[in-house]
């Protein structure tokens, strides 16, 4: 059965620089400059329409070009926005980021203060809707306060981005109502302390979530629930470019964890949605509709 998720975090136009040739530091390099809707927030979103799900996105934009084009381009992909802010004479987040000639991103700016208007005062009407989800993805950019707001006050399942290592202690005080963590080695050490990925994963554990998947990079995914801990390597892609891949492995564990996929599967999961994600050079793969069927199951869209 489809089911219904609302996903609350950042929706940004993202601005992106690939260059044709190795990346020359102060020089202009030549190569392809794309503009397109992202966020991590909206991008969670767009996968989980991918793998046919419903999908609610509440998420801040200015009454900008920029903003109009954003709720534009969800509707026209079935994400529900109606939860979503719209602020008068405020500017839309932006995302600039420029990538090596491998799709590797090595430099980012986030312009990104709009988010911040999502108060526990905007939140607080949206609260029994909410609650009816089958599941509630949150990302770190969100403010402490709009993070604990939700800890406090949503009762279905919780999943959580800390999106940097920088945003990722907003988490801190909400960890032991989370179903799922999807940080990476530096997030984990910002939330734990712990420099050992593993340690750092079950202290995660200890502080109370559910399930966590620790992205390390070349070296795969380390996976813990309960005193379980899996390491699978990552899948094998033709990399044009890593922006997207963590949002699409982030919608897999929550497709999966809905759908009571067991830990190891559902780290398959993520890992295969990573590996897709790679092989597109926008940050939303369209063959992330073929996932369900790699693991016998339809997708429901």
């Amino acid at each position: 059965m489809k089911k219904h998720i609302a996903v609350i975090g950042g929706m940004n136009m993202d601005i992106g620089g690939s260059p044709l040739g190795p990346l020359v530091p102060r020089d202009s390099n030549p190569g392809h400059v794309t503009m397109r809707p992202g966020g991590v927030g909206r991008n969670i979103a767009h996968d989980l329409r991918l793998l046919g799900q419903e999908v609610s996105l509440l998420s801040a934009v200015g009454d900008d070009p920029n903003g109009q084009a954003l709720l534009l381009s969800c509707r026209a992909l079935g994400i529900d926005v109606e939860m979503t802010l719209v602020r008068p004479r405020e500017r839309s987040s932006t995302y600039l980021y420029i990538t090596d000639e491998t799709g590797d991103m090595r430099l980012a700016v986030s312009d990104m203060d709009i988010t911040d208007r999502i108060t526990p005062a905007a939140l607080e009407p949206w609260l029994p809707r909410l609650n009816t989800m089958d599941a509630v993805v949150l990302d770190a950019n969100l403010s402490e306060a709009a993070l604990r707001y939700l800890g406090e006050n949503i009762t279905v399942p919780l999943y959580a981005d800390p999106v940097s290592a920088a945003k990722a202690p907003r988490l801190r005080p909400i960890l032991a109502r989370l179903t799922v963590l999807k940080p990476n080695r530096l997030e984990a050490e910002a939330l734990t302390g712990e420099q050992d990925p593993e340690s750092a994963a079950r202290a995660l554990l200890q502080a109370g979530v559910k399930r966590v998947f620790l992205s390390m990079g070349s070296e795969g995914l380390l996976a813990c629930e309960g005193e379980t801990v899996l390491r699978l390597p990552r899948e094998k892609a033709a990399v044009v470019n890593t922006n997207g891949a963590g949002d699409a492995a982030a919608a897999a564990m929550v497709w999966a964890g809905i759908h009571g996929l067991d830990l190891e599967r559902t780290a398959r999961a993520a890992l295969l949605a990573g590996a897709i994600t790679c092989e597109c050079r926008e940050a939303n793969n369209p063959r992330l509709a073929e996932l369900p069927a790699q693991f016998g199951m339809r997708n429901e869209e």
